[in-house]
């Protein structure tokens, strides 16, 4: 079955949805990283895995929350999908607040 070719409005819809589930704990990096080299790339784990440069097995664990991954190979991995890692709350309620700001950040203090 051939993969649906996502539009960039529903990449970044897709995108979007995602980084608020995971701000939010719904799901984890890992999934995200997994849905999003299947759904926006189409890439098998063995074609992602070489365009990032570490094994298919260390991309498994890392989709399957198996790994305890280094700052530096979880942006290695999220690279090509346009994503870095940050600092974000770890209070549950504040992430809820960042998520709600429909303003500029800074026009909100």
């Amino acid at each position: 079955m051939k993969r649906k070719e996502l539009s960039s409005i529903e990449r970044e819809a897709l995108l979007m949805a995602l980084l608020s589930q995971l701000l939010r704990e719904e799901i984890s990096s890992g999934q995200v990283l997994r849905k999003l080299r299947r759904e926006v790339l189409g890439m098998s784990q063995t074609q992602y895995a070489e365009l990032v440069g570490i094994s298919r097995r260390s991309l498994s664990d890392l989709e399957a929350d198996k790994a305890s991954p280094t700052l530096a190979l979880l942006n290695q991995v999220f690279r090509p999908l346009g994503l870095q890692t940050g600092l974000v709350p770890r209070n549950r309620e504040l992430r809820k607040r960042l998520l709600s700001i429909e303003q500029c950040p800074s026009e909100s203090f």
